[in-house]
């Protein structure tokens, strides 16, 4: 692994690098709140089109690689991932402030993300292949041979996120997911973290060098603007998008991708409120602990988590709870947020939010934020639901150790106060079983609210693994039918093709009748793994 000074601030396309344009940048260091060296230099209109052209070449060999040959680089870039942890740790630290504990554990995350990705394609069967024999004696028409799998869309654009300067970002869970389904990326480096996108994107080159693979598999651009990420998505031969932030950027990129000639998927993770209700036999058995949770889940990352619970909704007054959650409130320690614009945008947030009388300040950290433009305490509102039901704008996001927690004057209230609710990544209940049963209605609503339920627990711990939904209906996400975590996020970069009366010899490995892949297949209405 090269040393952090070699830092070069230049795209990587492919097996070459990218120009030092006239336009330059440098991320900052949000506890000092310094510029941190080397320069960046934005990509240029043709290098953009360069990377896509790249890949686009690539596209035609990578997309015809088996599994196992797609999983042997992916666990190539997880083993260098990890042998760089130190190098990666360092600057990652440098330039998001986050805790080294923290972003070791991230880097673990990421290479384990690749690996589960590795080991879902060796073994093939997420590919769906079906397959219905020919029946030539059928009347009144003979049945022909048909079969059918998922096939890659072409390059992917992924765009990295500011808050996971690892697991999101340019060896993230888009990557990896669209490069398991055998789709090139082009990813679009966030700006707050470039240098640690850079020795990332560098792994990932190299990766690609030693398994023999075309070099426009991955390419990395630059960008401190808008402008290489809107030649991207309206670039004719992208074929799909991956991005995780705000929602505003996210709309904005999947309105480009919708008003392209040729309309493209773009899967945006955006706005998030999460809420939590607490049902009455909560407060009974373990008020107290879920107050001190509460607490300690909105500000956890500084509250800079897409799974941040936002809206808190408990029946009546419950004096005990709140004044157990204001505590913990205000003896939380001050936040370095990850940059300068994430933290004022917090505080007009909360701004907003209190404008007008909406909602009250119910509690304030006492803490002294160390630094002016990168800092922020926590914050909890209160609200009637009345009040709650008739602006609509308490129920935006706000991105930051904050709450809002929304009284109801009994528990039938939670259903008028969940029908309102917009698209989520979460939606949490806390109660007994009994609780639970009593109030099917309310889980029947927060069903078609949220991507992933969950009770007595905390929605800010995302678990990788082969069940997890990490989507929702919109704003939540650009189409709650998929999941940016989990083995499930390789369908949003895949398509069925179906082959008829084809030659065996013509078929893809998979859907060939001696089955040499060796993979599960639908034939004729029965999973097997026998040969046709």
């Amino acid at each position: 692994m090269e040393a952090i000074t070699a830092l070069t601030g230049t795209a990587i396309l492919g097996s070459q690098r990218g120009s030092r344009s006239s336009s330059a940048f440098r991320a900052f260091n949000p506890a000092t709140g310094q510029a941190i060296a080397p320069d960046f230099y934005s990509s240029t209109h043709e290098e953009v089109d360069r990377a896509v052209h790249l890949a686009t070449q690539a596209f035609s060999v990578y997309a015809w690689l088996s599994g196992r040959d797609k999983a042997r680089f992916l666990r190539h870039i997880a083993d260098s991932l990890q042998a760089a942890t130190d190098a990666l740790v360092a600057r990652a630290h440098e330039e998001t402030a986050l805790p080294k504990p923290r972003l070791i554990g991230e880097t673990a995350r990421t290479a384990n993300q690749l690996r589960l990705f590795a080991d879902l394609i060796e073994e093939g069967s997420w590919l769906m292949a079906r397959i219905d024999t020919a029946d030539p004696a059928r009347t009144p028409l003979p049945k022909p041979d048909i079969r059918s799998m998922l096939r890659p869309l072409g390059p992917v654009a992924v765009f990295g996120a500011s808050n996971f300067p690892l697991a999101f970002s340019v060896a993230g869970g888009d990557t990896a997911s669209a490069l398991a389904a055998g789709n090139p990326v082009i990813v679009k480096a966030h700006p707050a973290h470039p240098g640690t996108s850079e020795l990332v994107g560098r792994i990932i080159a190299e990766s690609v060098r030693a398994c023999g693979l075309p070099e426009g598999v991955f390419s990395l651009l630059f960008d401190s603007g808008i402008a290489v990420g809107k030649a991207l998505v309206q670039h004719p031969l992208v074929k799909a998008v991956g991005f995780t932030g705000s929602l505003q950027a996210g709309r904005a990129l999947m309105d480009l991708a919708a008003a392209r000639p040729e309309p493209i998927p773009c899967f945006t993770e955006m706005s998030s409120v999460n809420p939590v209700f607490i049902l009455p036999g909560a407060f009974a058995q373990q008020g107290q602990q879920i107050a001190t949770g509460v607490a300690a889940s909105f500000t956890l990352g500084a509250g800079q988590f897409c799974t941040k619970p936002g809206l808190v909704f408990l029946p009546g007054e419950n004096a005990a709870f709140t004044t157990e959650l204001q505590q913990r409130v205000i003896e939380t320690p001050s936040f370095t947020m990850l940059t300068s614009g994430i933290a004022s945008h917090y505080a007009e947030a909360l701004r907003q939010r209190e404008a007008g009388g909406h909602a009250q300040r119910s509690a304030t950290a006492t803490s002294v934020p160390d630094t002016a433009s990168f800092a922020a305490t926590a914050k909890l509102d209160e609200v009637e639901l009345s009040s709650f039901l008739d602006n609509s704008e308490l129920q935006e996001e706000v991105f930051g150790p904050a709450a809002l927690l929304i009284r109801c004057t009994e528990p039938a209230s939670f259903l008028s106060a969940a029908e309102a609710l917009r698209g989520s990544l979460t939606a949490t209940i806390f109660g007994t079983e009994a609780d639970l049963l009593e109030h099917q209605a309310l889980v029947r609503i927060l069903e078609r609210k949220a991507g992933r339920l969950l009770f007595n627990g905390f929605p800010t711990g995302v678990e990788v693994c082969h069940a997890m939904v990490h989507g929702g209906p919109y704003p939540a996400t650009a189409d709650g039918r998929s999941t940016s975590v989990g083995t499930q996020a390789i369908f949003r970069f895949s398509r069925p093709v179906c082959y008829q009366q084809f030659p065996d010899a013509a078929l893809p490995e998979e859907l060939r009748s001696a089955n040499p892949a060796g993979i599960l297949r639908l034939v004729n209405g029965s999973y097997t793994r026998e040969p046709v």
